[in-house]
Order: C-alpha cells, then structure tokens, then sequence
C-alpha cells in the first residue's frame, strides 16, 4: 500500500543542476528590482494613496532580501543541527509573515482607489496618482494572485492524478 521510493522523493525531492538555479534566482531578482525602482522614482507622485510607493519599495526590498538571503550556506536545513540554520529559519519566518501582512495591506491601498485620477494637470483639487506607478502597483498585486491561483490548480491537479495513478498501481494489491 505504500511506496517507500515516493516517500523518499518526498522526504528529499532532486535539487534542480546549479545553472537553473542560478538563472531562476536572477529571473526572481528582476521583480523586486523593479518593484523599488518604480517605487523611488514616483515616490511623491500618487498624494491620491501615498502609500502605494511605499508599498513597492519595501516590498522590493524585502522580496529581494529573501530571494538572495536564500542563496547563503545558512538557509539550506542542515542536519547536523547548526544554529545559523535555525536563526536564518526564523528570519525567512518573519520576512514571509511580514510580507503577507504588507501585501494584505497593499491591496487596501491598491484597490480602494481602483481607477484612480491619472491627471496630475486638472484645474480641480482633486488628488491623483501616476498611471505608470499605479498600473505597475496594480498589476504585480493582481499577477501575484493569479500565480497562486494557478499554483494551487496545479497542485489540485497533480494531487488528484497522483490518487488516481497510486489506485490503478497493481503492485499495491
């Protein structure tokens, strides 16, 4: 009934050759990159929700601190049970629980000005936020759920044809 080969992929699934690593670390760089570029360069120009460069910029940073903080000695699990190991465990803990609370924040402020004033020459008073800044803000908040969406259909997928295909296994009889 049990597969000891499957539970052992599990336990230590093969780590991808170092080149495709480095290259997805890179590509994972880009974002955060862009993320507080954007950010700096229209700091003061959304008064409409001025946290909305605030947003980018700290969540650049933080993503970008994450993704190369992962590419130190000390974040991959020892078994020998260094404490460097367990420090940077507790670092990406609370880098990840910041993140999702920063993010959760982000999209009240993303979202509650949805289709703001793009004009920052009307004769009105009225407040307004650079199309370049809030489009940027606007969309890597709503990839971002669409990655997870998809991420998630996916695993539901390969979780019901794993069932599936673990049943019509004749060794498990």
């Amino acid at each position: 009934m049990s597969n000891p080969g499957l539970i052992q992929r599990i336990r230590s699934p093969p780590q991808p050759p170092g080149p495709v690593l480095a290259c997805s670390k890179v590509v994972l760089c880009a974002m955060p990159i862009a993320e507080i570029a954007i950010g700096s360069v229209y700091l003061h120009d959304c008064p409409q929700e001025d946290h909305i460069p605030i947003y980018l910029i700290v969540v650049g940073v933080f993503s970008l601190a994450l993704t190369l903080l992962s590419c130190l000695p000390c974040a991959r699990e020892s078994k020998d049970g260094n404490p460097l190991s367990r420090v940077c465990a507790v670092w990406n803990s609370f880098a990840s629980l910041f993140l999702f609370c920063w993010f959760i924040a982000g999209n009240v402020w993303i979202y509650s000005i949805y289709q703001p004033n793009y004009n920052k020459n009307t004769t009105s008073m009225e407040p307004y936020c650079d199309k370049t800044l809030y489009l940027f803000a606007f969309w890597t908040t709503t990839l971002t759920y669409i990655f997870l969406v998809s991420a998630l259909v996916i695993s539901c997928c390969v979780l019901v044809c794993s069932c599936l295909c673990g049943r019509a296994d004749p060794d498990d009889v």
